[in-house]
């Protein structure tokens, strides 16, 4: 039997309510939530003024993740798909704003109203295919796009994940930055089996915007470097998006039959729907019929 919880059942379904109460009431959850969420609050790196931001938190559950969010001074939205989770959240009294919703249609918040979202263990759920309905590539595109259009330009994402396998990493990763998003992978005790933690952490924002990575955290609190947490656990990166804009050069003939195969193929990849390739792809029209 898998211990991985998003290989069982949909979310919303393996989440009922004695599993949501079994897991708010584990003392050891408790602890790792805590953990979890005052790590990636830490890597949110928000300005130390003393201002409460209004943060999101993605797959909040019972509140766990947001009560770290309210002692550290901030307001928060949790977003789940469970009901059951939820509800004991609202008996729990938790000091967010609750909403019932699935993250892989998106998000329905206004544009640039949060200051940072941060999510718990919950984003590698879109990965999967849970009704004949879903695609995971197009779940991600839906959930990254919303989010980049509801963060602040500067603002930061972190997402902890137990991607399954490096394809995984690699789909979400890929997914952010079609979206707009610059970062990458931040891995904490990367040689730990037990203890170690994978973070995505993304800026919403221009080239302009400093876009680095933080380093993750060693076996004794140091700082891992980067080529070496890559090489123990093929970590997959995305690079600052600083690349100059360039214009594209079109010969006299016009775009031949190798621009459109390339053009519908990036489409493709993006989730688009795109006609099929036939041999009448890109042969030129007589000037009349």
């Amino acid at each position: 039997m898998s211990n991985r919880p998003e290989l069982l059942a949909p979310p919303e379904i393996f989440y009922d309510d004695s599993e949501a109460r079994k897991y708010t009431s584990s003392s050891r959850i408790i602890d790792i939530q805590a953990r979890l969420s005052e790590r990636a609050l830490e890597l949110l790196a928000l300005p130390v003024d003393g201002i409460p931001r209004l943060l999101l938190d993605i797959g909040c559950g019972s509140g766990l993740s947001g009560e770290t969010l309210t002692e550290n001074g901030h307001q928060w939205i949790g977003l789940d798909i469970s009901q059951s989770m939820l509800n004991i959240a609202s008996e729990r009294e938790v000091e967010g704003d609750l909403l019932l919703g699935d993250m892989g249609q998106g998000l329905a918040l206004r544009p640039g109203i949060i200051d940072g979202a941060i999510s718990i263990s919950a984003v590698q759920w879109l990965c999967n295919a849970d009704k004949s309905s879903h695609e995971p590539r197009l779940r991600l595109k839906a959930f990254f796009g919303s989010l980049y259009r509801c963060l602040a330009r500067g603002a930061r994402a972190v997402f902890q994940v137990y991607p399954e396998n490096i394809a995984q990493r690699e789909l979400i990763l890929r997914s952010a930055m079609h979206a707009g998003f610059a970062g990458g992978v931040v891995m904490d005790y990367p040689h730990s089996t037990k203890s170690r933690k994978e973070y995505l952490v993304l800026t919403c924002g221009p080239p302009s915007i400093s876009t680095s990575v933080p380093r993750g955290k060693g076996e004794y609190g140091e700082s891992c470097s980067e080529d070496e947490s890559s090489e123990e656990n093929q970590m997959v990166c995305i690079s600052d998006r600083n690349r100059p804009k360039k214009k594209q050069k079109i010969s006299r003939k016009g775009k031949g039959r190798e621009w459109i195969f390339k053009k519908k193929e990036q489409l493709r990849r993006k989730g688009n729907a795109v006609p099929p390739d036939t041999r009448y792809t890109g042969r030129k029209r007589k000037a009349r019929f």
